[in-house]
């Protein structure tokens, strides 16, 4: 496991200054940020609600542009990854814009041991359970760090979409992946970058393991969160299919305009007061 979790270190330590640069519609627009823009988008901000005076945990937060648009919105804020180089990046953004936030660099499964504080909100998104091998522990984790009347808010995407083929110049949406995962990580070996496909990479292989949806949500309930919603969505916050349309609302679509496949789904999962 420490070889799986170092590789894919490697890689995200690389991928930092490749997102940090990346630009256009497919970039993180960093400069947008810093002129007063949000890397936050309608699903999350509508679902998750007003932060403000609320403390806030962000759960493997990269470079820290989700964290610092929640600390605009009036957060006190707290972001996790385990790329130091991502730590660093976000520490001086924040520095830089003068917005006041705490960043730590660890392995989500080791936190326990370098932070003993609790949130009103715990947050995940994007691309974060398959980079974890463990979810009943992960699930149980969040438990911890979630205070009486608190929330988890997850927003990811979808196991089903993964099985959908997803090289250039494929269009059909036949199935091409298993939906149910083989035993242990799968080794993926890429170069490019969701953010710029065009970047080329020294770390380029990766580990990760495939979630499927029940998997997620029975490991949220038997650690004793309680489920309040699971919603999903077709349509995708980047462009995880060949072709697919960015549209007005700012999510990409299948080009035909037909809602056919879920590519997001979120959750949200309560801890609930002594009371109750």
């Amino acid at each position: 496991m420490d070889e799986y979790f170092r590789t894919n270190r490697e890689m995200w330590d690389e991928l930092v200054g490749v997102h940090v640069r990346s630009k256009g519609p497919l970039g993180y627009n960093v400069d947008d940020f810093r002129r007063g823009g949000t890397a936050l988008q309608a699903v999350e901000l509508e679902e998750v609600g007003d932060v403000a005076g609320k403390d806030l945990l962000h759960l493997q937060c990269h470079f820290g542009l989700d964290t610092l648009s929640w600390a605009r919105l009036g957060a006190r804020v707290t972001g996790v990854d385990f790329s130091e180089r991502g730590i660093a990046q976000a520490r001086d953004l924040a520095a830089e814009l003068g917005i006041e936030a705490r960043f730590i660099h660890s392995n989500v499964y080791d936190l326990p041991k370098v932070l003993d504080d609790t949130f009103d909100v715990v947050f995940s998104s994007y691309g974060a359970l398959n980079w974890l091998p463990d979810l009943p522990a992960w699930a149980r984790l969040i438990d911890r760090f979630v205070r009486p009347g608190g929330f988890f808010y997850l927003l990811e995407a979808h196991p089903f979409s993964l099985v959908l083929p997803d090289e250039r110049g494929r269009t059909d949406l036949t199935f091409a992946n298993p939906y149910f995962p083989p035993a242990g990580p799968v080794r993926i070996e890429e170069d490019g970058s969701y953010a710029d496909p065009a970047a080329h990479l020294e770390h380029r292989v990766s580990y990760e393991w495939i979630h499927p949806i029940g998997e997620t949500m029975t490991a949220l309930a038997a650690a004793g969160l309680r489920i309040e919603f699971l919603h999903e969505f077709p349509f995708c916050a980047w462009q995880a299919l060949p072709g697919m349309v960015l549209r007005e609302d700012g999510y990409r679509h299948l080009p035909d305009g037909e809602d056919r496949v879920p590519f997001l789904f979120s959750v949200k999962a309560t801890k609930p007061r002594a009371s109750d």
